[in-house]
């Protein structure tokens, strides 16, 4: 089966083939750095982490992401003006924040991350053919101000599909010397109450670039006039998308073949968001919640899904993740010394695969996991060496293309157990232990065997007796410590 992708744009699955044989460029559309990340804003970011994953792990595709800083933007401003803090310092903190966040989450670096204020000239460039093109006007009040005339280019609108005459007036700027007060800002200029430091000179004056300019001069510039995906959050597909599409094809390029966005994170059927006070931190979430647990919360729904969270969703992330994390413990234990942990794309079931390529259908390619998971389990109480063989290779080649495989490096001592010399060394340990308490048992020392079993429990272990031996791991944390927020 080929790759079927849902493109907003043409509302239909469409299957994906990409403009240069071998090769996918993608840009979404990164964070405003005005404040430190919640988990709707990442979102995002493991959504498309996925999508990479997989053009990348099973298609063999060699991916360009381009995911951009909005470092300078009116909200930037306004914060930084409230915090007595200087505009670039504020952005540049809270981008900190954004990079460590998304690390945190298994999150592959992009190609490229290119900053806004990075890329005035080619900015400039574009507003500069659209101006000459007769689909750009600079404002008759030498204001500064730069507009899109949204009247000279009928597709606007095509992307979400609405007529000219249905739409609001543009919010991004002010009103001042527009044609049509849905003419959306390219330039801004200058404004008294705006720092020095915050404006750039150019042909129409001094000011900065509007948010929709932004991006289509940085995509232009990593990927060229045409490209393949163009994603982001499903609240970006107006103005910010539209806008894009517009004054991108009204200058002549191509620009993305496939619009692909994700839906929200809410929080009581609300948007999470800094103005309804009900943001989660993820720096603070993953204090108490481990950042494998929350990735395979923000991954296991479909990305066109909304998740909604609520008390107790963490814990069953973590439940779940303690499944799949405890059946890969074991079977490396149970399975012959020098055993491959590394994953390969070529392991994984039929099943999921279908589903993954079925618009990125990740909950229905988590059931073959889950599926498998259970197969593994049932050759390890069986000691069926082969079976349980095939079940690891699969699930390890599975979780790893979703960015959720336990035994990646990456989760390090957040993997229960531990990971390296930390793994090895409390293994070693117990493993001593369950030596003694099978000794116990076979001269039917009950008692002692109790013990150890008891004193084991007191540390955080749990054992299961099964029909090849026991096995160990560590139990599950309370509900402070899983997350329930």
């Amino acid at each position: 089966m080929s790759l079927r992708l849902y493109d907003t744009a043409t509302r239909e699955l469409r299957e994906f083939t990409p403009l240069v044989p071998g090769k996918v460029g993608i840009y979404i559309c990164g964070l405003t750095t005005q404040s430190q990340p919640h988990i709707g804003h990442v979102r995002f970011a493991v959504a498309f982490d996925v999508l990479r994953r997989w053009l990348e792990g099973r298609h063999g595709y060699d991916v360009t992401l381009v995911r951009n800083v909005t470092d300078i933007d009116d909200k930037i401003l306004a914060k930084s003006a409230e915090a007595g803090e200087e505009w670039f310092a504020l952005s540049y903190r809270n981008e900190v924040a954004t990079a460590a966040a998304l690390a945190s989450l298994g999150v592959l670096l992009p190609t490229y991350e290119p900053r806004a204020t990075g890329h005035v000239p080619e900015m400039v460039e574009l507003m500069e053919t659209l101006v000459e093109k007769g689909h750009a006007y600079a404002a008759p009040d030498g204001s500064g101000d730069v507009y899109f005339d949204v009247k000279s280019f009928p597709e606007y609108g095509s992307l979400t599909h609405q007529r000219i005459e249905d739409m609001e007036a543009a919010q991004d700027a002010d009103p001042r010397g527009k044609r049509d007060p849905r003419d959306f800002a390219l330039w801004k200029g200058r404004k008294e109450s705006e720092p020095a430091t915050a404006s750039w000179a150019t042909p129409f004056g001094i000011g900065r670039p509007g948010w929709h300019l932004e991006c289509s001069a940085m995509a232009r510039k990593y990927l060229g006039d045409a490209f393949d995906i163009h994603g982001g959050g499903v609240d970006l597909r107006f103005p910010h998308h539209e806008n894009e599409q517009a004054q991108s094809h009204a200058a002549g390029l191509g620009f993305a073949s496939f619009w692909l966005h994700n839906a929200w994170v809410t929080l009581g059927g609300e948007k999470m968001s800094k103005s309804l006070g009900n943001s989660l931190v993820v720096s603070e979430v993953t204090k108490t919640a481990r950042p494998l647990a929350l990735r395979y919360y923000l991954t296991a729904a479909h990305y066109r899904s909304t998740i909604d969270f609520y008390e107790g969703s963490l814990r069953e992330a973590e439940a779940t993740v303690e499944r799949i994390e405890g059946f890969l413990t074991r079977a490396v234990r149970a399975l012959p010394d020098g055993t491959s942990t590394t994953p390969d794309p070529a392991r994984v079931p039929d099943g999921f695969a279908a589903a993954m390529d079925d618009d990125l259908n990740v909950s229905g390619a988590l059931a073959v996991v889950h599926e498998t998971v259970r197969a593994g389990n049932t050759a390890l109480d069986d000691g069926d060496t082969e079976a349980l063989l095939a079940a690891f290779e699969a699930v390890v080649a599975m979780t790893d293309l979703l960015g959720v495989n336990p035994l990646d490096p990456h989760w390090g001592a957040d993997t229960t157990p531990g990971s390296g010399d930390a793994q090895g060394a409390l293994d070693a340990l117990v493993q001593v232990q369950l030596e003694a308490r099978a000794a116990a048992r076979a001269a039917r020392d009950f008692a002692t065997a109790d013990a150890i079993r008891d004193q084991l429990g007191r540390a955080g272990i749990v054992i299961e007796d099964t029909a090849s031996g026991a096995n160990w791991s560590l139990a599950r944390r309370d509900n402070e410590e899983t997350g329930d927020i």
